[in-house]
């Protein structure tokens, strides 16, 4: 018996707005704690949410590149539970009438191009961060930090329709270039602006029939999503071949012993209670708005990589690479500007520049080797005024002092 995975995705994206979605205090990240708190975002009473229309059009930005419907009205709802750093013991959302619905992300695998639908994209607030003694000292006291909460959130749900952990890596990998291209979301895991939940069943290939499906949370990089949807995908294969069955349950993944834990079982989950927020009118959006926010839609990584293709010439893969940030993007195109031999010049950056940056792990912003100073290099070994070997001395000193190439050679004497 054959058995594939059948996963589903739920990634929270922080946007990247000053404020928070229902009222005017900072997101900026590494404040003191509780520094950036009010009367709304901690639930006192006689207060009222005001939506941070930014918000809105941050996930309409994300609606449009995925070609996910845009809902003309949507609803807020109070998903109601109670938990320490949940200071009104519910979180405003979406749920029956999200804004966005719908939509794909597509993915290459071994077997080609693959599309992951959405299911829903919408709106919420972050919750509370808990703080726990680190020494396991039983005296110990929790401390909750509310700076997070009322951070807005762009809740992204795939359909089951991922097969296997490495496409639930491609995904998540493809979901954050297309979240920092749209410059809505930083996609720092880090600092906690990308989260993600995974729901995994296993299913009889070819049956069609889904089986018991568990939760995984405590995911804290895409790597370890794909690592714990391993685990799981074994441990429910196992379960069945033995003849057990498989609880529906939420894990945690311990990262640190590569195994789940369980959390709770479905009899324990939460019965959020959704209903409308009161205090919150419908969202209304019309077709005016939603053209305006068309006209800001940046060029997307597919189209950029096929523009990359057809206008330098370059392969499949260099061209996969080189759009797989906005910002190496743009270096690859103002070094273009200075030499003529533009698969050279991608060779150059794919080899040589981005090992620097792997090395010292830096971002190609902080790279000291300005994209007109590696043009020129190119172009002088296209006229064959130094060669390939000289070259690779040359963009070593390059690197250490930010000179460009006729300064060296001037220096060092190294004209053939």
């Amino acid at each position: 018996m054959e058995f594939e995975p059948v996963i589903g995705l739920e990634v929270h994206a922080q946007l990247k707005t000053d404020s928070k979605i229902f009222c005017s205090c900072s997101t900026k990240f590494g404040s003191e704690p509780n520094s950036q708190t009010c009367p709304v975002c901690t639930g006192m009473p006689g207060v009222l949410p005001v939506l941070n229309t930014r918000t809105v059009e941050f996930a309409m930005r994300m609606a449009i590149a995925t070609g996910s419907k845009i809902a003309r009205k949507s609803i807020f709802a109070r998903k109601n539970y109670f938990y320490p750093d949940l200071p009104k013991a519910y979180q405003i959302s979406q749920y029956e009438e999200p804004l966005c619905s719908g939509g794909y992300i597509e993915i290459q695998t071994n077997g080609g191009w693959k599309k992951i639908n959405l299911t829903r994209i919408h709106l919420e607030e972050d919750a509370g961060k808990l703080l726990h003694p680190e020494d396991k000292d039983p005296h110990g006291k929790s401390k909750i930090d509310f700076n997070r909460c009322g951070v807005p959130l762009l809740e992204i749900v795939t359909e089951p329709v991922i097969n296997s952990p490495n496409e639930a890596y491609l995904y998540l990998m493809k979901l954050k270039q297309l979240l920092v291209y749209l410059e809505i979301c930083d996609g720092n895991m880090e600092e906690g602006s990308l989260r993600c939940d995974a729901n995994i069943s296993i299913m009889e290939k070819g049956s069609g029939k889904l089986g018991v499906k568990t939760e995984i949370k405590n995911l804290n990089s895409f790597r370890g999503v794909e690592k714990a949807l391993e685990y799981e995908f074994e441990r429910q294969k196992r379960l069945v071949q033995s003849g057990e069955k498989i609880v529906q349950e939420t894990l945690l993944w311990d990262a640190n012993k590569n195994i789940a834990v369980p959390m709770r079982s479905k009899e324990e989950a939460h019965d959020y209670r959704y209903f409308p927020d009161p205090d919150l009118v419908p969202l209304w959006v019309d077709d005016k708005w939603i053209d305006n926010i068309k006209s800001q839609i940046p060029e997307l990584p597919k189209d950029k990589k096929s523009r990359f293709i057809n206008q330098y010439s370059l392969s499949d893969y260099n061209a996969e690479i080189l759009t797989t940030t906005k910002e190496l993007a743009n270096y690859f195109e103002e070094t273009a500007k200075h030499c003529k031999d533009f698969s050279k010049a991608s060779n150059w950056i794919i080899t040589e520049v981005l090992k620097i940056l792997n090395e010292k792990k830096i971002e190609i912003n902080d790279f000291n080797v300005a994209p007109k100073n590696l043009g020129t290099m190119v172009k002088m070994i296209e006229d064959g005024t130094i060669s390939g070997k000289m070259a690779k001395e040359i963009f070593e000193y390059m690197t250490l002092t930010g000179k460009s190439a006729e300064e060296i050679i001037k220096e060092k004497g190294l004209i053939q």
